[in-house]
C-alpha cells in the first residue's frame, strides 16, 4: 500500500549499525513488513547503499543516514532526520554496538568511554529521541540488541566494558517497556548467541549445527516488532540454541 493511499498505515523503521551483519540482516527482514527503512551507518557510505539499493528493489522506501553514534548529539540528529524524510518512525533498532575483546586491565578510559557510548548512550539517545512521535501515535516498537549472557552477572574477563554496557541496556530496555506500555510502545532485547560470521571465543572448537545465523535473529526482530507481539514487553529473547544455556 502506498503512502497516498493511506499514510496513516504506512510504518516505518530505523535500523542503526545496518550496512552490514546482523543489522543489514534485519533492515532486509524488516522491508518484508513494513513502508520504508532507514539504513544507518558511520562511515562506509557505499556498503549502506548497497543495502538501500536491495531494500529498494523490494518496492519499499529506504535511505542511508550517516551518523557517529559515539558522539552525544548524534544520536537524537540521526532521529531527527529520518522523521523530517520519512515523516514519522514508528520501529527503532538499536543494533549498533561495536565490541572490543582483551583481558579487562588492559583497557583504557578511552575504551571504556568508547564502549559505553557505542553500546549503552547511543541506544538510550535514540529512544528518548523516537518516543514523542511514538507517544503521538500510540504506537512504537524499540527493540535493542544485546547478547546471549547478558543476564548472567559473571566474570567477563576478556569483553568487561562491553559486558557491562550491555547489561545497563537490558536494564535500560526494562525501565523503559515499564512506562511506556500504556502508551502503546513495546521495547524488548534480542540477546545473539554464537552466529555465522561473526567473532567466535578464543581457542573453542564450537560444531557447525551449533551457530546461529543472521537471519536467525533478524526473525526474532521481525517478530517483536509486529503485531503478534502487542502484549510482549521488557523481555529478553535470546536466540542461541543451547549455547552456554
Amino acid at each position: 500500500m502506498s503512502y497516498e493511499q493511506d499514510p496513516e498505515s504506512k510504518k516505518i523503521a530505523l535500523v542503526t549499525g545496518s550496512s552490514r551483519g546482523i543489522g543489514r540482516e534485519i533492515a532486509l527482514r524488516l522491508a518484508d513488513e513494513v513502508d520504508g527503512v532507514a539504513v544507518h551507518y558511520r562511515s562506509c557510505r557505499q556498503v549502506a547503499l548497497k543495502v538501500v539499493k536491495k531494500i529498494r528493489a523490494q518496492g519499499r522506501i529506504s535511505h542511508a543516514f550517516a551518523a557517529d553514534l559515539t558522539k552525544r548529539g548524534q544520536a537524537r540528529r540521526l532521529i531527527r532526520r529520518v522523521e523530517m524524510k520519512f515523516g514519522r518512525l514508528d520501529i527503532l533498532v538499536n543494533n549498533f554496538g561495536p565490541i572490543l575483546v582483551k583481558p579487562w586491565e588492559e583497557f583504557k578510559a578511552a575504551e571504556w568511554e568508547f564502549l559505553f557510548r557505542s553500546n549503552l548512550e547511543s541506544a538510550l539517545g535514540c529512544i528518548k529521541a523516537a518516543l514523542p512521535g511514538m507517544r503521538a501515535r500510540r504506537w512504537g516498537r524499540i527493540i535493542n540488541i544485546g547478547y546471549h549472557r547478558v543476564e548472567q552477572l559473571v566474570a567477563f574477563s576478556t569483553i568487561t566494558p562491553y559486558a557491562v554496557a550491555k547489561t545497563g541496556l537490558l536494564i535500560l530496555t526494562r525501565s523503559v517497556a515499564a512506562s511506556e506500555f500504556k502508551s502503546g510502545i513495546t521495547v524488548n532485547m534480542v540477546s545473539p548467541g554464537i552466529i555465522k560470521g561473526g567473532i567466535l571465543p578464543a581457542g573453542s572448537k564450537i560444531a557447525e549445527e551449533s551457530l546461529g545465523t543472521k537471519m536467525d535473529v533478524a526473525e526474532a526482530v521481525a517478530f517483536l516488532a509486529s503485531e503478534k507481539a502487542r502484549h510482549i514487553t521488557g523481555t529478553n529473547l535470546i536466540v542461541a540454541g543451547t549455547w552456554k544455556l
